[in-house]
């Protein structure tokens, strides 16, 4: 079949999108933290509805990024955000020197063909 591996999607999963603008001498720091075995993806293992976090770095801005933090439900992300909110809280505070600025780009749903 065309020799490309498909991505199947038969379940509904949440995605929550942000842009980051990062400082130039902090970009390392910013990978480390933000990548999908980081420190944000450590908190966010603390909620079994969790399912994984990508980091994508734009390929004609190298110090512009993406994270999609994926999760079964909006209500798995909202359990997540009451239960945690002090450590996500004392994180983002930890974090906010890494970039000039960040963008909160929506919270997206799989869609369902037909549906």
């Amino acid at each position: 079949m065309g020799g490309k591996a498909q991505i199947k999607h038969d379940k509904p999963m949440c995605v929550i999108i942000w842009e980051y603008q990062v400082k130039a001498e902090r970009v390392i720091e910013f990978e480390r933290i933000y990548a999908s075995n980081g420190v944000w993806a450590e908190l966010f293992r603390k909620e079994e509805g969790y399912l994984g976090t990508q980091l994508l770095r734009d390929s004609n801005h190298s110090q512009r990024y993406i994270t999609m933090d994926r999760w079964v439900s909006s209500q798995a992300y909202n359990s997540f955000q009451a239960k945690w909110q002090d450590e996500y809280k004392a994180l983002d505070e930890r974090c906010k020197d890494l970039t000039d600025s960040e963008s909160f780009l929506g919270t997206f749903s799989s869609a369902h063909p037909g549906g």
